[in-house]
């Protein structure tokens, strides 16, 4: 099968006069070649269909976000269906594309899917937490998304398509139809974190359906790290400075709606003080890590 690719930077290309009229279009911000090269366009070098690539080169910094770059990806795209990837994700089958494209079209009303998503509140965050990434072998788990140097599991592994409150940003999908109505918020989200969450949130108040979808893939990241504990706790802070910034225009935005926001990164209040709830996830976070701790030298002594 052809594959239809070009290089997009901050220039507009357009798309080839003759793409097909139905057919898939990846879009990834990069500021790695090599990375986005022995992740991404290396499993879609495998894909035995014909798909569109717009590959939005950042090297340079050009662009100041992600749904600033991502939306101008979108805007060139051909495709009946756009996936917005992260550079470091695998797609785990030669067939992904091909799989994935069949189960977007049983989807009803489909705003939005990704492989990994959070349901609304009610039960714990282990159980809330669905994905379909698997982080070791994938012939452990029917389904799921993998997840870092050691392809650990992450989160409840699902056989089916599943309603969802929010998606993690590392690969998501989107119907052109409806990325003509709604595009990411470049002023929410002005920096590169939860403009999927943003816009989860934002497409089901018009109605459409989101969903986490069981289209295995692993994703590179390394995930938390946490360089420095005492600086963790002095400044209140698991993540980014920029992404609390961005998290207090998301639950702003969507405070009317939402009393709870549900992400990969934690359950965030759209009512309590963003300083409160930064520090009880913060310390929620080391005992956690505290009693695994004592769990695991309980039960190697």
């Amino acid at each position: 099968m052809s594959k239809r690719t070009y290089t997009c930077c901050w220039y507009s290309i357009p798309a080839p006069d003759n793409a097909p009229t139905h057919m898939i279009s990846i879009i990834c911000v990069y500021n790695s070649t090599s990375t986005l090269q022995s992740c991404l366009l290396n499993s879609l070098s495998k894909q035995k269909t014909d798909f569109e690539l717009i590959s939005v080169d950042n090297t340079e910094k050009r662009f100041k976000s992600a749904a600033e770059a991502l939306n101008w990806g979108g805007k060139q795209a051909a495709g009946d269906y756009l996936i917005f990837a992260h550079q470091d994700v695998d797609l785990r089958s030669d067939s992904w594309l091909n799989t994935t494209e069949t189960l977007l079209k049983s989807l009803p009303n489909l705003g939005i899917a990704g492989v990994a998503g959070v349901i609304d509140g009610g039960i714990s965050l282990r159980e809330r937490y669905t994905d379909t990434i698997t982080q070791r072998p994938p012939k452990k788990f029917k389904s799921g998304i993998t997840h870092g140097p050691r392809m650990e599991p992450w989160g409840t592994p699902i056989e089916g398509a599943e309603p969802v409150q929010t998606l993690d940003e590392c690969l998501v999908i989107i119907p052109k139809s409806v990325f003509g109505i709604l595009q990411f918020d470049e002023a929410t989200c002005s920096d590169w974190h939860l403009y999927a969450v943003d816009y989860c949130l934002s497409v089901a108040t018009q109605g459409f359906g989101v969903y986490a979808i069981p289209s295995c893939l692993h994703h590179r990241s390394k995930g938390l790290e946490l360089e420095n504990r005492f600086r963790v706790i002095a400044s209140l802070r698991l993540y980014p400075e920029a992404y609390y910034s961005t998290l207090g225009h998301v639950l702003r935005k969507h405070k009317n709606r939402y009393k709870w926001i549900y992400t990969s990164c934690g359950s965030w209040s759209t009512t309590y003080p963003l300083t409160m709830q930064r520090a009880a996830h913060v310390l929620r976070y080391f005992a956690g890590s505290l009693v695994i701790l004592l769990f695991n030298r309980f039960h190697t002594s």
